[in-house]
């Protein structure tokens, strides 16, 4: 379902941490508290625009979200006479073009923004509008937008589709190997388990790609949620209250470790990206793979039906309260703090949100509606999508992305750096563990302004 996406997320979010050392957290929060006086606001708040700006991102991973986000416009003009002129960002750009934007003082009305860290860096800079007071407390509540987009008690993204990160498999391999396709492993020993039988049947277990991070990101995630009970426990190995040298912290490397030397991943590892990686599990030259939602429906055409892509959680490997849960995330929207319109920007967000809305963005794209309002029923016929729907979604046990904690100097030389060299045989789960430990201080030495909200955070998540 998702493009390929040409992107090195590593100069991605080095452009993202350059954004913000130019703006500068103390001084860029006072410019834009005195650029629009409070008795100004008040009065730019109670007048109509002919326009509203927005800029997003979405039609790489989702195809056909473009023509939906114009056709979602189209009606809201005919309702409201208002307009609203986007702007597609790429990739790379999309969370430092709109602080660029918003240093200069020329932020859109509305913005696409990815949950936690890749937003929250923004809320801190005081580029973003909390939500609470626009929109009512329980479409709020309903959009799903998860508590990594909450801070100090405010909301600051609405949900809007499903990013949610899952474990899926080729259920004809799981046959071919005489593995029941309908309970896959839910502990890590029973997926070494697994793993053992489908490599003596031949099949390559798990497929991946580390060229270019995003796997090494998603590995690390799902299996330190394994370790923990809670994603405060997971902030604490930034802030230093934790201390990624004890082994269940790096357990996730040691994991990384043991699936390579039992050769259950493939050989180049290292040298293929993530998206060729996934693309490997739809040929069928794996059973195992990780992926975001939006991509299942296009492993599922590689495949040639639906019923052969099985999904999973992350296999349990630690005793925290978080493992064996599934990860909901989802992309999300909000409004700029410099917006002179943001009730009418509030109003456009709610009407994005309203049934007939959500129902296109299933029906005409594809994509798995953020909102909990959204019925999941209406899901024919395709039982993994019913599935993240039901459990990623909207179940009862889901648990947020902790990944999305992750400090940007951490994602370039630890998190990236750790997975790299356990491969290529340099480190292991301990080494990797102490590099974690030393960039994480080396953060907090040349972050003091984002040391003191990552704190804060850390309060907001005490009781999640």
């Amino acid at each position: 379902m998702a493009k390929k996406l040409q992107i090195n997320r590593r100069d991605f979010l080095k452009l993202t941490g350059a954004a913000i050392a130019a703006a500068g957290l103390p001084g860029a929060a006072q410019a834009l508290a005195a650029s629009v006086p409070a008795s100004r606001r008040s009065a730019l708040a109670l007048q109509k625009p002919s326009k509203l700006k927005m800029n997003w991102w979405g039609e790489q991973e989702a195809p056909g979200l473009e023509a939906y986000v114009k056709k979602t416009i189209e009606a809201y003009k005919a309702k409201t006479g208002v307009d609203v002129e986007t702007t597609l960002s790429s990739t790379d750009t999309v969370i430092s073009d709109f602080q660029t934007a918003s240093a200069a003082k020329n932020a859109p009305d509305l913005q696409y923004f990815w949950n936690g860290i890749y937003h929250m860096e923004s809320v801190w800079l005081g580029y973003v509008e909390p939500l609470n007071g626009l929109l009512p407390d329980d479409l709020l509540k309903s959009s799903n937008a998860t508590v990594l987009s909450i801070y100090q008690g405010k909301q600051y993204r609405v949900g809007w589709y499903s990013g949610s990160l899952l474990w899926v498999y080729n259920r004809d391999l799981f046959n071919k190997a005489k593995l029941d396709a309908d309970n896959p492993p839910k502990t890590w020993d029973e997926f070494l388990a697994a793993c053992d039988k489908l490599k003596t049947a031949g099949i390559q277990p798990m497929v991946g790609g580390l060229k270019d991070g995003p796997f090494g990101e998603w590995f690390l995630g799902q299996m330190l949620s394994s370790q923990i009970d809670s994603p405060v426990e997971a902030l604490n190995l930034f802030t230093g209250n934790a201390d990624w040298r004890d082994p269940k912290y790096y357990a996730p490397w040691s994991n990384l470790e043991q699936l390579w030397k039992a050769k259950f991943l493939n050989d180049d590892l290292n040298s293929i990206e993530l998206y060729p990686c996934i693309d490997l599990l739809g040929a069928g030259k794996g059973a195992i793979t990780m992926i975001a939602a939006s991509l299942t429906t296009k492993l599922q055409k590689a495949l040639g039906s639906p019923d052969k892509l099985g999904t999973m959680v992350a296999p349990a490997a630690g005793k925290g309260k978080m493992g064996g849960r599934p990860i909901s995330d989802v992309q999300g929207l909000g409004i700029s703090s410099q917006s002179q319109y943001k009730e009418q920007a509030a109003d456009f967000l709610k009407f994005m949100l309203e049934p007939e809305q959500l129902n296109r963005m299933y029906t005409e794209v594809g994509a798995i509606p953020a909102s909990l309002n959204w019925d999941a029923k209406q899901i024919k016929d395709n039982k993994a999508l019913q599935q993240i729907a039901e459990r990623w979604m909207q179940g009862k046990d889901r648990i947020p992305y902790i990944s999305n904690l992750m400090p940007v100097l951490f994602w370039t030389d630890a998190m990236f750096v750790n997975a790299q060299k356990v491969v290529a045989g340099e480190y292991d789960g301990a080494k990797a563990g102490e590099n974690a430990q030393a960039v994480a201080g080396k953060w907090r030495e040349q972050n003091p302004d984002l040391f003191e909200k990552y704190q804060a955070w850390a309060k907001d998540l005490a009781n999640v």
